[in-house]
């Protein structure tokens, strides 16, 4: 299957471009040079970057988009799809993602209740055809960076609007329109091939990241991996949040795992156990990844493999090693009290600094932000542009006007 025309196609359209870019290349280019990507620099992925010292810099979400990009974009490349495309989606995946990270989500989520929640995948759409400034339609809309409907459709990781007992979703009511648009003529709520090639490298990328990341904090230790009962406790918390497995199936996955030879023996900081570290970043990335090249081209040949011609295939092993990874980001780094103590304060600051920009609204808020809460027709847009304005600090803003407003 090849992209069509339809595939190219823009909600707004524009007049032809001068240079010779493919579509897809344009979207690259608007998702590169896009704000709400370089704010992604300034938002914690799990170790936090005040907290993290020493020689070793911690990834933000802008380097862990960097980096799922780059898996994504070759793996994507190995199944025939379009390497700008899939790198495309992987690159907007976290735009969404407001100060501190999933802990800033739930706390953004329990403000906007009342003008129907907050979730960063749907945020992150609401950012590429609304927040985002570039294009305009004839009705005087925003439609944000005017992207392809391939590649929204291949940003978005759940194709459904919230419904009761979902805790993950992809369009908020308000935005319904511009979704209809890009999932027209698609099979339901099924993910294009594309997107489940992001949702895979986005998967390796933190897992293994945050792994590394972990370890040279000193929040893993090696030495621990190698003591059963540390690994029955990183088995039981992986069951009770990311995966279906058993204890039990996950112990003998993870006893596999780490008998694989590439797993140094110590971790010290000296420049050999930084290398013995980055090789094994390497090799994990490289199992998971071949593992699911292997098993789709088992099942759908060779390609090439694009929007709904398969579906991507990763067989369970893989699943459940990727799992117990970040089971040990969460057992070890994510579960530690002063973790614990710091994602309470964030909470707090969240809510006083939404609530204090609601008292001061639309003064207080930024032009953008504020036109947006002046266009509002009731009380539920106008929460929404409070709330589209908190998503879109940094973690360091967050907490200057949090300072300034409400401290």
């Amino acid at each position: 299957m090849t992209y069509t025309a339809r595939d190219r196609e823009r909600w707004v359209d524009e007049p032809p471009k001068r240079r010779e870019r493919t579509p897809f290349e344009r979207d690259r280019a608007r998702v590169l040079h896009s704000a709400a990507l370089r704010r992604l620099a300034a938002k914690t992925q799990v170790v936090d970057l005040a907290a993290s010292g020493g020689h070793h810099s911690p990834r933000t979400r802008l380097t862990h988009s960097l980096e799922c990009a780059q898996i994504g974009r070759e793996l994507g490349k190995a199944f025939g799809c379009d390497p700008d495309l899939t790198e495309v989606a992987c690159l907007s995946h976290d735009l969404g993602h407001p100060p501190f990270g999933h802990n800033g989500e739930a706390a953004l989520d329990a403000i906007a209740a009342e003008c129907g929640g907050f979730e960063g995948n749907a945020q992150s759409l609401r950012l590429l055809t609304r927040l985002e400034a570039k294009s305009f339609g004839a009705d005087g809309r925003s439609a944000g960076l005017n992207l392809t409907r391939a590649a929204l459709d291949a940003a978005v990781k759940y194709p459904w609007a919230r419904h009761r007992g979902s805790v993950k979703y992809g369009v908020y009511g308000d935005d319904v329109p511009v979704f209809a648009w890009v999932r027209s003529g698609a099979p339901g709520e099924r993910l294009c091939f594309e997107a489940q090639v992001m949702d895979w490298s986005d998967d390796v990328a933190y897992s293994v990241h945050d792994l590394e990341d972990g370890l040279h904090a000193g929040h893993i230790l090696l030495t621990a991996l190698a003591d059963r009962a540390e690994r029955r406790a990183v088995c039981e918390l992986t069951a009770s949040l990311y995966c279906d497995a058993e204890p039990g199936e996950l112990e003998e996955r993870f006893t596999a795992l780490l008998a694989e030879p590439y797993w140094p023996q110590a971790y010290d900081g000296t420049l050999r156990t930084l290398a013995a570290l980055k090789n094994l970043t390497s090799e994990l990335i490289g199992r998971f990844c071949r593992a699911a090249e292997e098993a789709t081209h088992c099942a759908y040949g060779r390609g090439p493999l694009t929007r709904y011609a398969a579906d991507l295939v990763v067989p369970r092993a893989q699943r459940l090693e990727c799992a117990l990874l970040k089971g040990l980001a969460a057992y070890y780094v994510m579960r530690r009290a002063s973790h614990e103590r710091a994602q309470a304060r964030e909470r707090e600051i969240i809510g006083e600094l939404a609530a204090a920009l609601t008292a001061g609204a639309p003064g207080v808020l930024a032009p953008v932000f504020r036109d947006f809460y002046e266009e509002a027709t009731d009380d539920a847009g106008r929460l929404r542009a409070v709330v589209d304005q908190v998503a879109s600090l940094t973690d360091t803003a967050a907490l200057a006007w949090h300072a300034e407003l409400a401290g």
